[in-house]
């Protein structure tokens, strides 16, 4: 009696096992990819050192541009609020304190009638560039119980305040 031959071929080596069989020894040896090339374009020649990647980075150049507009901005918008109470927005019933004692300079500012500082009401705001005793006639015509004289001149924005105590 003969026994029958093993299934598969006998004489085929390194054949995979079905499924669920452990394996031998792999016929081919695990592929990589493609092994790098020196000289072709993208790869560095083989022991080069590989440059680090760029990023986004913050020179002391530009953070001295921004600390220069973030100064200038701060500068600009504090200029703009305390001008905003400045004696050429006064308008006519608006209260007015005086800052300096200095006639020449008496930095007249905006405040609210109910504050402590208020000391001079507006009677009239005449647009134009008056001097002294013009200044005066133009107060006589515009309010005849007046006071006080301001006149600011400043090109087209020149202005004259007719002004009593508070």
């Amino acid at each position: 009696m003969t026994t029958p031959p093993p299934q598969g071929n006998p004489f085929a080596q390194g054949q995979q096992q079905p499924y669920g069989q452990p394996q031998g020894q792999a016929p081919y040896p695990p592929q990589g990819g493609f092994p790098q090339q020196a000289g072709q374009p993208g790869f560095p020649p083989p022991g080069a050192p590989v440059p680090p990647q760029q990023g986004r980075k913050i020179s002391f150049k530009m953070i001295k541009n921004i600390v220069i507009v973030l100064v200038v901005a701060g500068v600009a918008i504090g200029g703009y609020i305390s001008s905003r109470d400045d004696a050429n927005t006064a308008a006519v019933g608006d209260c007015m304190h005086r800052g300096s004692s200095d006639d020449n300079s008496p930095d007249l500012e905006v405040v609210d009638c109910g504050d402590a500082k208020a000391q001079y009401t507006v009677l009239a705001k005449i647009e134009g560039n008056f001097s002294g005793l013009t200044a005066q006639t133009k107060c006589d015509a515009a309010a005849k119980d007046f006071e006080y004289v301001y006149t600011e001149t400043n090109g087209s924005k020149s202005f004259l305040l007719c002004l009593k105590d508070k």
